[in-house]
C-alpha cells in the first residue's frame, strides 16, 4: 500500500508546490502518493514554476488547492512548510506522522527580480534536500 504524503503551507503557491514537484520526481511512484494543499489558495506562483524548471522539474500543471480533509485524515505523513500552516492546520489525526519544515516564504522577498529569484532558489534547494532525505 502506498504511503500518503501531504505537503501543506499557507497558500499552496510556492513551498508546498515545490515539495510536491520534487516528491513526484524523487520518490518512487509505486511507494508514495503525493499531494499538496493550503489553508487558503493563492494560485501557483510563476517564480516557483520558473526556479523548478531551472532544475528540470515541471510543476506548471499543478494546482493550488485547499486541504482535502479525507486525504488529510488518511495521510501517513503531513509536512507543514510554514508556521502559518502549522498553526492553522486542522489537528493532526492520531497515528499520523507530522514533520514541520520552517521555511521562509520566498514570495515575501523584496528587491530586484534577481534578488527575489535568488530567495526562491534557496528555498527550492532546501526543499530538494529535505525531500530527497525522505526516501
Amino acid at each position: 500500500m502506498k504511503k500518503k504524503i501531504y505537503f501543506l503551507c499557507t497558500g499552496n503557491s510556492c513551498r508546498s508546490q515545490m515539495a510536491e514537484g520534487y516528491a513526484h520526481e524523487l520518490l518512487p511512484v509505486s511507494d508514495f502518493e503525493i499531494r499538496s494543499a493550503g489553508i487558503e489558495t493563492h494560485g501557483l506562483n510563476p517564480r516557483a514554476v520558473k526556479v523548478m524548471a531551472e532544475d528540470g522539474i515541471d510543476i506548471s500543471k499543478q494546482q493550488s488547492s485547499l486541504i482535502d480533509m479525507n486525504y488529510f485524515n488518511q495521510a501517513d505523513l503531513i509536512v507543514t512548510l510554514c508556521g502559518d500552516a502549522k498553526d492553522k492546520c486542522p489537528a493532526i489525526p492520531a497515528g499520523v506522522s507530522h514533520v514541520h519544515w520552517d521555511l521562509q516564504d520566498p514570495a515575501q522577498a523584496t528587491g530586484s527580480e534577481e534578488a527575489i529569484l535568488s530567495e526562491f532558489r534557496k528555498t527550492r534547494d532546501i526543499i530538494k534536500i529535505k525531500v530527497s532525505e525522505m526516501k
